[in-house]
């Protein structure tokens, strides 16, 4: 009995073929960015979750399915898995991003009270 028969889906790439590629950016001597299939699952799935919350998807793929679409990104290198040190980085840049254009935003207020 083949695995799509006994209910199990399977995922192609592979989760060994997935983590090698997100991990061949690594530089010699540094830790992989992913460790497990957890890792890759969970990429998967918050980048699944972007797309159905209506980002656009950054590879043509057959399958329309969110989580298909995203699998395909991750094997094409269009989306990365960023270490812990990297996503609070990318974390801080966002905030600082955001407190920046609140104040924007404010000053622009202020100045049309003003007139």
């Amino acid at each position: 009995m083949a695995a799509a028969e006994r209910g199990f889906i399977m995922l192609h790439p592979s989760y060994h073929d997935l983590m090698s590629k997100v991990n061949s950016e690594v530089e010699t001597g540094e830790a992989p960015v992913v460790n497990s299939r957890y890792s890759i699952v969970l990429a998967t799935s918050k980048r699944a979750r972007q797309l159905i919350d209506g980002v656009e998807p950054l590879a043509n793929t057959a399958c329309p399915k969110p989580l298909s679409i995203a699998i395909d990104e991750l094997n094409q290198s269009k989306i990365h898995i960023l270490s812990e040190e990297e996503a609070a980085a990318a974390e801080a840049r966002k905030a600082d991003r955001e407190a920046k254009q609140a104040a924007l935003d404010e000053e622009i207020f202020s100045v049309t009270e003003e007139l």
